[in-house]
């Protein structure tokens, strides 16, 4: 798709869930020091009640180097041509550092395929004939994708995929699918806890839901995981393959395979963090151990 083929997000990034539950004071605070860091680019995803191009747009009036990508934005909850809207404003107001994330997101719809859908979704977007100003800097977009069909939509109508609670060899599958140069982000959640036992407890409460989904569901089974590792809270190995957890050397060596495996992008979500408080001591830990020396440029007003 011409220019949308063209995306670069750094190494690594922050995926998280804390803004949902955060006032936009601390979410302010919070994401200037990531930028300080020289995080360079932070995800969110569309789940509870933060309105997603709201809430990109926010992130980004606060900063003004790092990237903020919706992780997802979901189809069903604005129609395309404003979705499109959305995004082409803020691809001209922030050039280069708004990236439209698109996927199925919600309960499953009868009679109606994720890929038909996407596909559908994006036919509205790309008919659009817009009367607002075009950005010079063009707007972006990513799909989230899993399966193989998903991803040759992502391949051929958009700047790559991004991938969530998948494994490294599937990170080189999707690699395969995609070809050298479409973009491949994968979100990976990690849990600084060294002992097993509380671990991986730990990692069966945060992949409960997703341990229940008829699509999640679906995907672990490709992934290669029978049904009796999938039911019952998930098998150590599942849940050990889905939650990087341990000390920091270990975390970051296994989030290193991600990248060996094809992956341009890892968006690391920390989980395990008690309710109310925030994950940034742990940020600032994966900051100085995977940014490049002298990432981190201080704001001096």
């Amino acid at each position: 798709m011409g220019d949308l083929d063209s995306l670069d997000l750094g190494g690594f990034g922050v995926y998280t869930f804390d803004f949902e539950h955060q006032p936009a004071a601390l979410m302010r605070e919070s994401i200037q020091e990531l930028e300080d860091r020289g995080w360079p680019a932070f995800w969110i995803p569309e789940l509870a009640g933060r309105e997603a191009f709201t809430h990109a747009g926010y992130l980004l009036s606060c900063t003004r180097r790092i990237a903020v990508v919706n992780g997802i934005a979901r189809i069903w909850s604005r129609e395309a041509p404003w979705a499109y809207g959305a995004a082409l404003l803020l691809a001209d107001a922030y050039p280069g550092r708004h990236v439209l994330g698109l996927g199925f997101g919600g309960a499953p719809r009868p009679g109606v395929t994720p890929l038909a859908a996407m596909a559908a979704y994006l036919d509205d977007m790309d008919a659009v004939r817009p009367s607002n100003p075009l950005p010079q800097t063009p707007m972006r977009r990513i799909l989230a994708a899993y399966g193989p069909k998903m991803l040759e939509l992502a391949r051929d109508r958009s700047a790559g995929a991004l991938t969530y609670h998948v494994t490294v060899e599937h990170t080189a599958r999707a690699r395969e699918i995609l070809g050298p140069d479409a973009f491949l982000g994968v979100e990976h959640a990690v849990l600084f806890e060294t002992d097993p036992a509380r671990a991986r407890a730990a990692a069966r409460e945060h992949l409960h839901r997703y341990l229940n989904s008829p699509y999640n569901i679906a995907k672990f089974r490709r992934l290669g995981y029978p049904d009796e590792e999938i039911t019952g809270g998930g098998s150590d190995r599942l849940v050990d393959d889905l939650v990087f957890w341990g000390d920091l050397d270990t975390i970051v060596a296994k989030l290193g395979a991600h990248r060996d495996a094809g992956a341009d992008h890892v968006a690391i979500q920390v989980i395990g963090v008690e309710p109310g408080r925030s994950a940034m001591p742990y940020w600032r830990m994966l900051g100085d151990a995977l940014l490049p020396q002298g990432a981190g440029v201080r704001r001096t007003t």
